[in-house]
């Protein structure tokens, strides 16, 4: 059985037989994880075995576990920094920040990678405008330059640790303050002023050979009436055309109030981001919904997007977290890393 466009979340920390139903159905092709399913890395990696043991080639399973604010997985994990603390350090010492910034990507994906996780949507690619709280300090910089320096030595790191990069939110949601999750957004900047600060980093990512790409729920209202995740204009014509993007384009949650609130059923929404150009569609928190997008969706997978998202299954180096931790330039990581918020001019990773 192929992969299928829809990735799904699941009710708890083991499968029921509902998230087995689903999983099975040939459209899921993903699990994205959230901390609700999580106890710790023993239990987390039964659970992505019992998930890929479902199907062959096996689900994809992805999670956002990007540093500070937003990391799922805390107990038996590394605590990692938020990205604006490597952007601060580059402030002072750049040589510093890049270096770090590839051994948190390391540890990030040799962590996750141990426990059987996929890859992770990481790294934060939007520019921090200084009034957007949703991104926040979970961009690197104000700077686009340095978010495209760090976030290329992150996906390094990544990729150190087996896992390949997947870059948010396309085409840039620093600079709005609404909260997509709660709300519908829009950013009235003209194409160029976008051009010439948000795209710096996704270009140069691009050129660097990131694999996968998310889109904002942000309508760019010069640009098209609709989100980015559901624009041909943005998806096709200046994502896939103009910046020679060839990876997996994910969608952002279809269940996010500002995703597509004009269309009123989860089906049409998956529908239509698929129709835009999305390669995998995320469907969370929404069981209901996510029935009716099963139940409902007439879809058939490219071979071009079948070939994508099978580059994301992960290369796991390290075995088990306790072989892990056993290894000289894992304990050499997490050991600097600790101290980035000290360096930055914060106060030390607890």
């Amino acid at each position: 059985m192929t992969l299928g466009p829809v990735m799904l979340d699941i009710a708890g920390t083991e499968l029921a037989e509902d998230d087995i139903k689903r999983l099975t159905h040939p459209l899921t092709g993903g699990v994205i994880l959230f901390t609700r399913n999580y106890v710790n890395h023993r239990q987390l990696t039964e659970l992505t075995r019992q998930i890929h043991a479902l199907r062959s080639p096996h689900l994809l399973i992805a999670v956002d576990h990007e540093g500070g604010r937003v990391q799922r997985f805390q107990q038996d994990f590394t605590q990692l920094p938020a990205m604006r603390e490597l952007g601060r350090l580059w402030d002072k010492q750049p040589a510093r920040a890049r270096h770090l910034a590839k051994q948190v990507g390391y540890v990030l994906a040799a962590e996750l990678n141990a426990c059987g996780v996929d890859f992770s949507f990481t790294p934060v690619l939007d520019i921090d405008h200084g009034h957007s709280s949703v991104i926040g300090d979970r961009a690197f910089h104000s700077n686009p330059h340095v978010v495209s320096d760090l976030a290329l030595q992150l996906m390094q790191g990544l990729r150190q640790g087996g896992m390949l990069a997947v870059g948010k939110h396309f085409p840039g949601h620093g600079y709005i303050r609404t909260d997509t999750h709660l709300e519908k957004a829009i950013d009235h900047r003209c194409y160029s002023d976008i051009e010439t600060n948000d795209l710096i980093p996704f270009q140069h990512m691009i050129d660097s050979g990131i694999a996968g790409i998310m889109p904002a729920h942000v309508i760019y209202a010069d640009i098209d009436s609709n989100p980015a995740g559901f624009s041909k204009i943005w998806l096709q014509k200046i994502l896939r055309t103009a910046l020679q993007f060839d990876g997996c384009i994910f969608s952002d949650d279809l269940n996010m109030r500002g995703a597509g609130m004009h269309l009123d059923s989860m089906l049409a929404r998956a529908q239509a981001a698929l129709t835009a150009g999305c390669d995998m569609i995320l469907v969370c928190n929404n069981p209901l919904g996510a029935d009716e997008v099963l139940g409902g969706l007439r879809w058939e997978m490219s071979a071009a997007s079948l070939a994508r998202l099978a580059r994301l299954h992960s290369k796991n180096q390290a075995g088990s977290l306790t072989k892990l931790r056993e290894r000289g330039d894992y304990v050499q990581a997490v050991r600097e890393i600790s101290v980035v918020g000290c360096e930055s001019g914060e106060l030390p990773l607890q």
